[in-house]
């Protein structure tokens, strides 16, 4: 039953709004009021320099708040620093404020000794990496702000990144006092050119890594890494260690985050996570969409996008997770959570409340907006135009653009895929929607962040998908809101990651044995070099390990396994660049036929040329959308398999026995292939027609660990023919969710497969493989510690109290199927069944 709200929820007035006037009271499942804080303010430090001070005052910070102080001090006394507060608290300042102080200090410096080359030579200088080029580009309008208010004309900042143009990057590497890149540009152009920029390197005095709980899983491990290479690489220059800054939202322990991202123990991070910021009071409600009255029939996923492509910067698009069997359906189903997001945003917008609407897709974010505008031309021929998307995909400047936009006003409603999420300045937003669980209580306090900043009220409303995870949290308020935040997980000393930044890191500069202690523990270290060596990667001699081959060792790590080169979308009557998708979506998204949406302007695509890597679409007005279909195999890659070799060099699967059960690891190929695609008509969602496809498979070569149960053990434990397939789906989300607690990874670095018979084992399996290319070392280690994984996640899901599977057991985040079929007990006899065949005491690998 729907929760009243609390008396200072019902004192919102944009919650009244969103209940319109009561009519829509049964769809809010429960709200709560999150108190607000008042600031506390501190004196500006006695080195801050007075130039950059009197910026800041101009630009209405007359003095800082006591955590932004506290930050900037440790930082100026060259402390790492772990500064995990809320969206919104100004988190910028309490790192530009010592690092602009020390480079003006600096340049004073040289004026007054000309003749002093210590104060030529080693001029500070600092370097800021953003998980995205858009933060990044918003941190250059925000600094370039607080210089001109300033007056300060001495400090030159520049932007890097792959779409810098040659002469800007040649300016940057001669002269630029602070630069704001990525942790690409880092490891493939910066670090591998390190001689070139020799001069920032030396001068290096801070290193800021922005958002820093974006860098998890294996993407988090590359880049531990690729620090350490640049820490290395300072020495080597004749600089010092510089103080890193990681600012963060609060996350789960920062202090032990950020020193596992920069190589150093906890002590060695001063942590500052009391935010002294004002925050207005935050409402939250969580939304349960109605059910659709006479519906009665349903043939596809439940939603008005099921199969919606997750956003390039979504790390959830890591998760590949499928059930080798038909799906289920809805009893009850439900308004999609999209339609009941562009009515609210539709009515904010009319009540002038300036909002976010997060979607989980881009597509979700193009249908929300476009729904909005059509809802608001009934309320005012100029509402639609102060309506807009923002997604992955648009060119940088139009991304500016809206930006820019929704600071002034000029949009009221902006939907949005996770874009957003991180730390671009949009501030003084009214209310925040998020439309589906984000996959992490961190991300969904990140985008609620967004609502009332700068000490004003907000409202936050998080609308449920027709799903049972989305359903479990909307009627389970404690699992959202006094749950604990996530940590983010990584492991630097992940072989698989370490091995390609020990090359690359050999390339920059031969490795010697005093510095292997940098990357980790020497031994292990050292084993991996000879690994590295007996491969012929490496050469080995007795001044060091050396990098001989003539292509860049940086190729070999991908650090965020985006799987190549964007698509670009071209008009092809006018030759205009639209946008991009990202290679793993192109085949879904703007496939021959496919209907391209950019700010509710249709184009249809003619025809998608992958060698070229670009879609040519042409503009058309059409009444329908396009849904793509994709299927999924994995298979057991053996040497001497014609059809699913196994890799060259790779160690050939392992099996071992308990009882009946099998046991396996080993190389796996993972094969995707959009198949088809229907044509419904918008917005019944009428299925006008369906049309095959003939596009090419995608392979991905990885590791997995499986284990396969005969159907006798499955017939004795009481799970029968009907229910196999919901119980080896819950196993393995559970396995799948479990998993990171034994092998330091993600579980968004992990994909799962269940299958009733596999043709390769010709049993009921669960696979759960490595979601990156060549394996990530997971699967492994799920291998080498099966019955302790396997009895983790039996205890697990029998431990939790609910009765047919929620969140905290089987289901998952971000399933492939809208988790189903799903069932919780007969996941529990099958877990039960294949313990009871464990071998006594440790379980010995195969």
């Amino acid at each position: 039953m729907p929760t009243a709200p609390p008396p200072d929820a019902a004192q919102h007035p944009l919650l009244d709004v969103l209940t319109a006037h009561g009519t829509r009271a049964d769809r809010l499942t429960h709200a709560r009021t999150l108190p607000g804080r008042t600031g506390t303010h501190a004196d500006w430090p006695s080195w801050a320099d007075p130039a950059v001070v009197a910026g800041y005052r101009a630009l209405g910070v007359d003095r800082p708040w006591r955590h932004q102080v506290e930050a900037a001090e440790a930082a100026w006394s060259g402390q790492h620093v772990a500064l995990a507060t809320s969206t919104g608290s100004g988190k910028s300042l309490a790192f530009w404020l010592p690092a602009l102080s020390a480079v003006r200090a600096d340049r004073a410096a040289a004026l007054e000794a000309p003749g002093r080359v210590e104060a030529v030579v080693r001029r500070s200088t600092a370097l800021y990496l953003a998980p995205t080029k858009a933060l990044a580009a918003d941190q250059l309008g925000a600094l370039t702000r607080v210089l001109d208010a300033a007056g300060t004309r001495d400090v030159r900042v520049a932007t890097c990144d792959g779409d810098t143009p040659a002469e800007e990057r040649r300016w940057a590497v001669e002269h630029a006092d602070v630069v704001l890149t990525n942790p690409d540009f880092l490891h493939f152009a910066l670090l591998p050119a390190h001689r070139r920029w020799s001069r920032l390197l030396r001068g290096l005095r801070y290193v800021v890594v922005d958002e820093g709980h974006a860098y998890r899983g294996v993407f988090g491990a590359h880049v531990s890494l690729v620090l350490r290479r640049l820490a290395r690489l300072v020495e080597h220059h004749g600089g010092r260690a510089p103080a890193v800054v990681v600012a963060s939202a609060t996350t789960a322990d920062p202090a032990a985050t950020a020193a596992r991202l920069v190589g150093t123990t906890p002590d060695g991070v001063t942590a500052v996570t009391a935010d002294t910021s004002p925050a207005g009071r935050r409402t939250v409600v969580l939304w349960r969409p109605p059910e659709i009255a006479g519906y009665a029939h349903r043939d596809e996923p439940p939603g008005d996008d099921p199969w919606a492509l997750p956003d390039p910067l979504d790390r959830d698009a890591h998760e590949a997770d499928a059930v080798l069997t038909p799906e289920g359906s809805a009893d009850h189903p439900r308004r999609s959570a999209t339609a009941e997001t562009a009515d609210l945003l539709a009515d904010l917008a009319a009540h002038g409340a300036r909002t976010l609407a997060f979607t989980r897709s881009r597509r979700g974010a193009e249908s929300v907006a476009q729904a909005t505008r059509d809802h608001l031309r009934h309320v005012s021929p100029d509402l639609p135009a102060r309506v807009a998307a923002y997604r992955g995909g648009y060119l940088p400047e139009e991304r500016r653009e809206l930006e820019r936009a929704l600071r002034t006003g000029e949009i009221l409603g902006l939907a949005t895929t996770n874009a957003l999420e991180l730390g671009v300045d949009i501030s003084g937003l009214d209310a925040v929607l998020v439309a589906g669980w984000p996959g992490t209580r961190t991300s969904l306090w990140q985008q609620a962040g967004r609502a009332g900043r700068a000490g004003a009220d907000g409202l936050v409303a998080f609308v449920a998908r027709e799903d049972p995870l989305d359903t479990y949290l909307v009627t389970h308020p404690e699992a959202v809101f006094d749950a604990p935040l996530e940590a983010s997980v990584f492991d630097p000393a992940n072989p698989y990651v370490l091995a390609p930044q020990l090359c690359a890191a050999a390339q920059e500069l031969p490795l010697r044995t005093e510095s292997l202690g940098l990357f980790g523990d020497p031994q292990r270290v050292r084993e991996i070099l000879d690994v590295l060596v007996a491969r012929g990667l490496l050469r080995r001699r007795p001044s060091g390990w050396y990098w001989t081959h003539a292509q860049p060792a940086a190729g070999m790590a991908d650090l965020r396994g985006s799987g190549g080169q964007p698509v670009r979308v071209v008009e092809s009557t006018t030759g205009r660049l639209l946008g991009t998708v990202d290679a793993a979506s192109a085949d879904g998204h703007v496939h021959d036929g496919a209907v391209y949406v950019h700010q509710g302007v249709t184009f249809v695509v003619e025809r998608l040329d992958l060698e070229d890597r670009v879609a040519l679409v042409v503009r058309r007005d059409v009444d329908h959308g396009t849904w793509s279909r994709e299927v999924m195999e994995i298979a057991i890659a053996e040497p001497g398999d014609a059809e699913h070799p196994a890799p060259e060099g790779a160690a050939p699967a392992r099996r071992r026995e308990w009882g009946p059960i099998t046991w396996g690891l080993g190389p796996v190929e993972v094969t995707s292939q959009v198949v088809s695609f229907q044509r419904r008509r918008v917005p019944d969602m009428q299925v006008l027609g369906t049309q095959a496809l003939d596009l090419p498979q995608r392979t991905l070569g990885t590791q997995a660990v499986w284990w396969s149960v005969p159907t006798h053990v499955l017939r004795a434990a009481g799970v029968d023919d009907d229910a196999v397939p919901g119980a080896l789906h819950a196993a393995e989300h559970a396995a799948i969710g479990l998993l990171p607690l034994l092998a330091t990874c993600d579980r968004w670095d992990l994909g799962g497969v269940s299958t009733a018979q596999h043709p390769d084992t010709g049993e009921a399996t669960v696979f759960v493989y490595d979601a990156y290319p060549g394996g990530a070392g997971f699967a492994e280690r799920g291998y080498e510690l099966g019955e302790q994984w396997l009895r983790a996640v039996h205890d697990a899901v029998t431990a939790c109290p609910c009765s047919d599977g929620c969140p905290a057991c089987v289901q998952s985040p971000k399933c492939g199927s809208e988790n189903s079929p799903l069932d919780k007990a007969a996941a529990l006899r099958v877990l039960g069944a294949v313990l009871a065949h464990a071998p006594v005491g440790p379980t010995i690998g195969g």
